[in-house]
């Protein structure tokens, strides 16, 4: 039986291209659709992976690890989907709220859709399923990433041809 090889690079495109996506639908001035669309994004990015990887895609279990990933826990969970959804709301005021509410949201969306995948990519290389994955074993790592990747949504953000 031949071992299966993975292109890290072809993974690593695959999340780079979800964060540029995951900060464009992060942008939609519409309070709560922008949080839909980001978590379907953020979803879709996984399932890519796992196609990627050839590892058994479950939609519920990536739902479900996203959230715990991104919450760490149910506390933290709940306070960061407030802040989240804070975020997505402050769009509703006209004016500062707008963009302030855009760009927060935005820059978030990325990070955690850059952070996500980089969680996930390390796991799958090591060998690793959707059923095996501990959130709280990935959280050090996840906030390293969550912070190269708000360092990567700047770069894109300020980009000027």
């Amino acid at each position: 039986m031949a071992e299966i090889v993975i292109d890290t690079n072809e993974a690593i495109k695959i999340v780079r291209n979800y964060t540029l996506a995951s900060v464009l639908v992060s942008a939609i001035p519409l309070p709560i659709v922008d949080l839909v669309a980001l978590s379907s994004l953020q979803l879709k990015m996984l399932h890519r992976l796992a196609t990627l990887y050839q590892i058994q895609f479950s939609e519920q279990l990536g739902k479900s690890l996203i959230a715990s990933l991104v919450g760490g826990g149910v506390p933290l969970s709940l306070s960061s989907n407030l802040s989240k959804l804070a975020k997505s709301l402050a769009k509703s005021v006209p004016g500062v709220g707008t963009a302030a509410g855009m760009i927060g949201v935005a820059a978030f969306g990325g990070a955690s859709t850059y952070a996500i995948g980089k969680v996930f990519i390390r796991h799958f290389e090591s060998g690793g399923t959707f059923l095996d994955f501990d959130p709280q074993h990935a959280k050090d790592y996840y906030a390293k990433q969550l912070k190269e990747g708000a360092a990567e949504v700047k770069t894109v953000v300020e980009y000027k041809p």
